[in-house]
Formats: C-alpha cells, structure tokens, sequence
C-alpha cells in the first residue's frame, strides 16, 4: 500500500502542479485584477455562501461511498444505480435550501442570479466529486489524477480565451468567469459519469427507497461532519460581506481572496494526500493492517511542506502580494497601500493555517476511514462555534484580518483534538527521534529566514534561497528520508 500511495502520489502532484499553478496564478489572479476587488468580492462571498449548503447535495454520501467502496468494490453497481436518482433529489433540496436562507439574509435580484449560476455549478461539482469517489475507491488513481485535474485546464482554456483572444470588445466580467466554470464542470462530468458507468456495468436506474433510507442512514455521520466543517472553513467571506457596510464588505471579502487565493493553491497538495489516503485507510483497517508507518510518512512530507510555506510566506508576505496584485486603474496609491497591507496579513496567516490543514488531511481523514465520526463531529462542532463567535467579535474591529485570525485559531484548536484522539486510539509510538528532528528543523527555518532577508539580493532570490535551503536541512534531519523512499518504492507488493 506505501508503494501504491507513493507512486500514485507522484503523479497526482504531477499533474496537480502542472496544472493548478497556471490557473490560480495566470487565471484565477488575472480575473480578479480585471474585474476588480469589489466585483470579485461580490462574487466571492456568494461563492463561499453556496458552499454553507453544500452539505445537502451530497449528505455524506461521497465519503460513505468511498470508504464502503475500497472495502467492499462489489458493491459497486447496486449502490450506483440507486444513488444517481438520489443526487437528483439532493439537488432540488439543495436550491430550495439556498435560496430560501439567501431570502432570509436580504440577498437582492442580482445575488440571487449569481448565486443561481454559482449553485449549479456547486451540483455539478458535487456530481464530479462522488463519481471520484467510485474511481478512487477502486484504486484507479491514475485515471482520477486526470480527472482531478480536467476541469481546471477546460477552465484555463476558456477563461484564456476570453482573457486575452480578442474575442469580445467589452471588459472582461464576473459572470462570464461563471460561465466558462459550468461548461467545463459539464464536459469533465460526462467523462467520469462514462467511467464509473463502464465499470460498474450500469445498465438501468434502480429507484430502491428502502435501500436510499439506509444510505442516508449511514452517511447522516458524514453528513454532519461535513456541514460543520464546511461551516468553518467558508463562513468567514460571508461574515465580511454580511457584518460590514454595503460596499467596504464588498472590498474586504475581495482582499480576503486575496490572501486566501496561494493558500487555496497549496491547499490543493494537502488535498490530494488526503484523496489518496482514505480509501487506502479504510482498506488497510479492514484488513487489520498497522497504518503507522504510512500515517508518519505522510505526515512528514507534509509538515515539512507546511512549514516552508508558512514561514516563507511570513517572511516575503508583502513581496508576494504586491508582486500578484499591482495597483488597479482608478486606484489611488493610499487606498493600494492599505489593499496591500490587508492582504498580506490576510495571506500570512493563512499559510500557517495551512500547518493545521495539512495535519488535519492526514489525522482527520485516518479517524474518518476508522469511523471515529462522533469524536470527529464534536471536534468539528466545537470549532465550528470557535470560528463564529471569533467572526462576529474580530470582523468589526479588524475587518478581513480578523476573518483570517478566526481561521487560524479555529483549525489550530481542532487538528490538536484530531492528534490526541489518533494516537489513543491507533495507540501510536512517541517518536522522541523525530520530535527533536522537527523541533530542530522549526528553529533552522527561523534562523535560515532571518539571514535570507539580509542577502544582498532580490527577494525572489532570497526567497529560493530559502527554499533551496529549507529543503536541503529536511533531507539532512531526515524529515524525508530518501532511504526509506527507495526501500519502498522498490519493494513488491507481492512480497509484503
């Protein structure tokens, strides 16, 4: 299973930052600077409202899949053919959902058409996510690393295309950025619904209520784990835009995506370990295999990712986002300047945040696949409520910032719970070895970051000094161990 984790790794992260760079750096970022932080941050809150409720398109059913599906593959073809029919109907609960509170909280006409395009392409986002799951769940990484990454280059493609071809004489808008999101979220659908059709042998819908019930039974756990952590991790746009004036909430959930936009990039890596691990996980409890030796090399090549990041980020914070973001047309020198200084902070403590997150892909998704949802969904709810109260108290006073700070704090809290409860539960050894590798390596990072601001050089090249560096001392204290990778890679499986 290391062998399979790790070259299937390999080639996700391949394809994943061939790919997911070019969109959020040349794309993503271009949108915003053409359209301006105001109407990005229009776009922005609403898209962060609509993923409150994703929940109801999917109730828990994508995990529950994937972990029923790596343990029992047979099942396959009974369990799709019955749950199609009932992601149709989670759709129209979910519009009904989203709308209704969209009401409740004052949404004027042109929200609610936004937020229409955007909840559609939440159910078609959805869609593609539980199809992954049947893929994945079978162990045919190779074919979902390509489908993870087809959306983003029909995305890429078109938002190009209308970018920079020429084609229309009038200023790029918000809506069509939408738009080119739907059609490619529509073409890489009907590849994966082609896929898990062919090997599940599909042949008819099977409308089984009985079966449904008990479906929906089992993944209610998902479910509610999935709301609050979903809750936690997208409320914070929609607190700026609510809790503040008309447009300074506008403004201010623009910088927030700002800051939040590199995080999400270097999320996406934390995100496929996790995509890869679970279905791994749940194979490898079932058979009442140790998961130890996988759980901390995963973990280290993520902390020591993390940790680099964060860091680097802390270091160069203002260079990045002024290097990403150059003063608007129209946009007095004070008001950039204050743009500038907000999404940097914004920025910073989002990549230490991604510390958290990437502990939590690891540790969290091991109690999922155990089917440790009680204590998950505590964990989650606590948070949940950390995350809230601190929005409504920080965002007033501190504006974007202070959404970035209840970020922090909350995630923090809750992957500390997820670790405690891991190790007394897996009954994990206490690596005293690798404890002082990674305190030691902390205090390097530091100390290396401190002298790459006094070089005298540019800070793009301070900063890949940094990173040569960084990298250089995780190999030296063994956080990656090449040793152990080759030994891996080049045992059978066969011969385990």
């Amino acid at each position: 299973m290391q062998k399979k984790f790790l070259t299937n790794l390999g080639l996700l992260l391949f394809l994943n930052l061939l790919v997911k760079p070019f969109w959020v750096l040349g794309i993503d970022r271009s949108v915003q600077n053409a359209v301006g932080a105001e109407d990005f941050g229009f776009y922005f809150s609403i898209l962060n409202f609509s993923f409150l409720f994703n929940i109801f398109l999917d109730l828990g059913i994508t995990n529950f899949n994937n972990r029923n599906i790596a343990q029992n593959s047979q099942l396959l073809n009974k369990h799709f053919s019955s749950i199609l029919i009932l992601k149709v109907l989670l759709g129209l609960l979910y519009v009904l959902v989203t709308f209704l509170v969209g009401f409740i909280i004052g949404y004027n006409s042109q929200q609610f058409e936004m937020l229409a395009w955007v909840g559609f392409n939440q159910f078609l986002l959805s869609f593609v996510l539980y199809l992954r799951s049947n893929i994945s769940a079978l162990l045919l990484f190779k074919t979902d690393s390509v489908i993870s990454v087809m959306d983003r280059l029909l995305m890429i493609l078109f938002c190009s295309v209308l970018l920079w071809g020429n084609v229309t004489n009038s200023k790029f808008k918000i809506e069509w950025f939408v738009y080119a999101q739907t059609a490619a979220y529509v073409i890489t659908l009907l590849f994966a619904l082609f896929i898990v059709i062919k090997k599940s042998a599909f042949k008819r819908l099977n409308w089984n209520w009985p079966f449904l019930l008990m479906i929906l039974k089992k993944s209610a756990p998902f479910a509610l784990l999935f709301l609050m952590m979903m809750i936690s991790y997208k409320i914070d746009a929609v607190f700026i835009e609510r809790l503040l004036p008309d447009q300074m909430g506008k403004v201010q959930a623009g910088i927030y995506a700002q800051g939040y936009r590199l995080f999400d990039a270097i999320n996406m890596i934390a995100y496929l370990f996790s995509i890869l691990l679970f279905p791994i996980f749940s194979r490898m409890i079932k058979e009442g295999n140790s998961v130890e030796r996988i759980v901390r090399l995963a973990f280290s090549f993520l902390i020591t990712i993390s940790l680099v990041v964060a860091i680097s980020s802390f270091t160069y914070d203002k260079e990045i986002i002024k290097l990403l973001y150059p003063q608007l047309a129209g946009e007095s020198l004070s008001d950039y300047a204050v743009r500038l200084e907000l999404s940097a902070s914004v920025f910073s403590l989002f990549m230490f945040g991604f510390i958290a997150i990437s502990s939590t892909y690891i540790f969290g998704t091991l109690l999922t696949a155990n089917g440790n949802l009680k204590e998950l969904n505590i964990i989650a709810g606590s948070g949940m409520v950390i995350s809230i109260t601190l929005n409504i108290w920080l965002v007033p006073h501190l504006l974007s910032v202070g959404s970035a700070w209840s970020n922090l704090t909350s995630q923090f809290l809750m992957v500390i719970a997820q670790v405690v409860i891991a190790f007394r539960i897996f009954k994990f050894s206490r690596n005293k070895k690798f404890i002082i590798s990674l305190t030691s390596f902390v205090l390097s990072l530091i100390l290396l970051a401190y002298f790459s601001t006094q070089l005298p050089f540019n800070w793009l090249v301070k900063l890949l000094l940094f990173i040569g560096a960084s990298s250089i001392m995780a190999f030296v204290l063994r956080l990656i161990n090449l040793v152990e990778l080759m030994k891996i890679l080049r045992t059978d499986e066969s011969s385990r």
